[in-house]
């Protein structure tokens, strides 16, 4: 049997195969709260080994687009219990990731306030789906941030070890602290717009880590550093974050010091040129989780050398619920309408079908 279909023992929990369902914005909790097409859309994957939920905000303050999901009201919480359930009555398992999207936010999401970031730079050529100066959904410029002081660097991983508490209220099996993409730990983390002059920031690499790090010890204290995972993508260079000095061995440093706290998994993607990855990869001594435009064949290869212990797999499950199955035997993918990646209702969402066995399964079409 494939390798990629074995199952496999992540720190404990027991997966059905290292096939992991990527983390997917798709926009659909329209008041923050995650909605029953949400637990039918969760639960129609569950065959997956690890279902990595969307960015789930930590509070208010984390925000940054429009109907993405919280984890930090009783109502949200609530909302999430009926994931939970739905995905493990099917068998599945999955993490939440926890989100602080920093300065890539606008003030008509967070009450009128500004977005907080490692510094007051504007992510620049940066848009977020807020609301526009005529109070209607559109895409906007990020908003100017505040560089938090030390009693908002003390509240944001106070949210982060409430979130996960909530998270695991909620009935997750684990959470994914997201320090990728541009959001606020990778604001820090980048040498390059962080100027601090505390101990968060500045040139020393541990400096810049210590948000992070900070974060991942008071998780782990709560909830078991079995139950926590972390996100990043050194370089993938968004939200106007840039090259800068000593930038791999940060990331070499990042790796090293969550391999020393034996968190559940790493989660990484865009991680440059091979010999990067290697070097990343043999500095963190444990669950590898590997994401990069997989297909069967590729994600098999990947696990058979060693270059990662599971592999995500993102757009494909959007069409296809039944895609573990479908690279399994070697039937065909179904496309998703990008008409239906963001927002909107059930349609495009929870509607795709399992394969029939008869072709090629039609392309979703708008109505």
């Amino acid at each position: 049997m494939s390798s990629l279909f074995e199952s496999y023992d992540l720190a404990g929990l027991p997966l059905s195969n290292r096939i992991v369902m990527a983390p997917m914005t798709r926009a659909r909790a329209h008041d923050t709260v995650p909605s029953a097409d949400m637990a039918t859309y969760y639960a129609q994957r569950a065959s997956a080994g690890l279902i990595i939920t969307e960015s789930a905000q930590v509070s208010q303050q984390g925000r940054g687009y429009l109907h993405t999901p919280g984890i930090h009201t009783d109502a949200q919480i609530e909302g999430w219990k009926r994931v939970t359930d739905a995905v493990h009555r099917a068998g599945g398992r999955l993490f939440i990731q926890l989100w602080h999207v920093g300065r890539v936010s606008h003030v008509s999401l967070l009450d009128g306030h500004s977005p907080v970031s490692a510094v007051a730079v504007t992510a620049a050529q940066t848009l977020v789906h807020a609301y526009d100066s005529a109070g209607k959904p559109a895409q906007v410029a990020a908003s100017l941030p505040v560089a938090l002081d030390a009693n908002g660097i003390r509240q944001v991983i106070a949210d982060f070890r409430q979130a996960a508490l909530n998270a695991m209220a909620a009935g997750f099996d684990g959470v994914e602290i997201h320090a990728g993409n541009g959001f606020l730990f990778e604001q820090f983390i980048n040498g390059g717009l962080n100027t601090r002059e505390d101990r968060y920031g500045g040139t020393l690499i541990s400096n810049r880590l210590r948000l992070l790090l900070e974060t991942v010890d008071e998780i782990s204290a709560q909830i078991g550093h079995d139950r926590v995972g972390v996100r990043v993508s050194p370089f993938a260079r968004l939200a106007d974050l840039h090259p800068f000095e000593d930038e791999q061995a940060t990331w070499l440093a990042l790796a090293g010091a969550l391999s020393q706290r034996r968190i559940a998994y790493l989660h990484a993607s865009h991680l440059g040129d091979p010999d990067f990855h290697k070097a990343f990869r043999a500095a963190f001594d444990g669950s590898f989780v590997l994401s990069g435009g997989f297909g069967a064949e590729t994600a098999r290869q990947a696990i058979d050398e060693g270059l990662t212990d599971l592999a995500v797999f993102g757009r494909p499950f959007i069409a296809n619920p039944d895609l573990v199955n479908r690279l399994r035997f070697g039937w065909p993918l179904a496309e998703a309408g990008r008409e239906a990646f963001y927002g909107g209702g059930a349609r495009g969402y929870v509607d795709y079908p399992v394969y029939s066995g008869e072709g090629v399964d039609p392309q979703w079409v708008p109505a």
